[in-house]
């Protein structure tokens, strides 16, 4: 990125809501720094209760998966050593920003990472685009792809590689030489009819 690290990360769930019992099923993450991922972090959760049918189908992870795999306390102990203090990036960074601070809780822990998302960054930088899914951004920028959909430690790579190109892309078309953090997450609130007088 050439700015400053960050660390993106993706998670899979059960469902949509940790308000309503729904607990992180796997973990993936990166460090980025000066445009290269430099780190990275990746574990299956056992969050003790059943994964349904519809959330196997979607990402390919079983209870017989989960099963074996370390409890979340574990797997989040060891994310916070990983996360330290480097601002966080996520796709639709609300939705993993709350399994994020859920799981936390569980542990006692309480995150004061800054949080940044390439979903409503990119509505802004690619407004023309009829979708901007993450599969659908990873396909209009030609981007790596490793792994599958629905997977976190792909997932959060392609994330990883879609954020460091919004940033190349931001800063060609406006002529920015540098981007903060601040910055871009002024940009993911601002109406995207004003993006432009944004960086003027």
């Amino acid at each position: 990125m050439g700015s400053f690290p960050a660390i993106v990360l993706d998670f899979e769930t059960t469902g949509l809501s940790p308000q309503r019992g729904d607990r992180a099923i796997e973990i993936g993450a990166v460090l980025i720094d000066n445009n290269r991922i430099i780190a990275r972090f990746h574990s299956l959760m056992n969050p003790g209760i059943p994964v349904s049918p519809f959330i196997q189908g979607l990402t390919g992870i079983t209870n017989a998966m989960v099963r074996s795999a370390p409890g979340c306390a574990e797997v989040m102990a060891g994310f916070v050593e990983f996360m330290g203090h480097y601002p966080l990036v996520a796709h639709n960074s609300s939705f993993d920003g709350r399994f994020l601070d859920a799981e936390l809780a569980r542990i006692g822990r309480v995150r004061r990472n800054e949080m940044a998302c390439t979903l409503r960054i990119a509505r802004r930088v690619y407004p023309h685009l009829s979708s901007h899914k993450l599969a659908a951004l990873v396909r209009y920028k030609n981007l790596p792809r490793e792994g599958t959909f629905h997977r976190a430690a792909a997932d959060a790579e392609m994330t990883a590689h879609l954020w460091m190109t919004m940033i190349e892309d931001i800063k060609g078309l406006y002529g920015v030489a540098e981007l903060s953090l601040e910055s871009l997450q002024k940009l993911s609130r601002i109406p995207k009819a004003k993006v432009k007088a944004f960086f003027t």
